[in-house]
């Protein structure tokens, strides 16, 4: 184990993380079934699957920056970009399922957004192609935003269990 890499091993912690906690955060409850939900919304199969592609490409691009990084400022900087982010994407699936809030995770949305956008903004100095590997995250949580505010506005009250 004199070979393992630090930096790949944070960000794997980072993204396998972000996946197991969010998928237990996500149960699919009996609430969640009877919710209006729209036409366009993607089975629920595929959610998975896009998590694990889209934040293990943005763990890549920390792995990536961090090989980029000219100093201590810059690790930093990264270390905090990523951190930061972390707390946002874990506390959409509490509000929305555990909480079955979806009013309140739409109200969370803008903090994780922008987020993200301070990870691609904050890495594009050290590695564009890092920051770039987190575009699609971005893109990924623009449309789930939408969706969301589409189940807000398809049940206009709370439905609580």
């Amino acid at each position: 184990m004199e070979n393992f890499d630090t930096p790949v091993a944070f960000a794997l912690g980072w993204g396998v993380g972000l996946c197991l906690i969010g998928g237990l955060m996500t149960p699919r409850a009996d609430w969640y079934a009877q919710l209006r939900k729209p036409t366009w919304q993607p089975p629920g199969w595929l959610f998975g699957p896009a998590w694990t592609i889209i934040l293990g490409l943005s763990a890549w691009g920390g792995v990536i920056a961090w090989e980029a990084a000219r100093g201590p400022a810059d690790e930093r900087a990264i270390l905090i970009l990523f951190a930061v982010n972390g707390v946002f994407h874990l506390l959409w699936s509490p509000l929305f399922f555990k909480a079955q809030r979806p009013d309140w995770a739409l109200a969370e949305v803008p903090f994780l957004w922008g987020s993200i956008l301070a990870l691609v903004a904050g890495l594009w100095p050290i590695a564009p192609a890092a920051a770039q590997l987190s575009l699609p995250y971005l893109a990924w949580v623009s449309f789930a935003a939408v969706l969301n505010w589409a189940v807000v506005r398809l049940n206009p009250r709370p439905v609580l269990a």
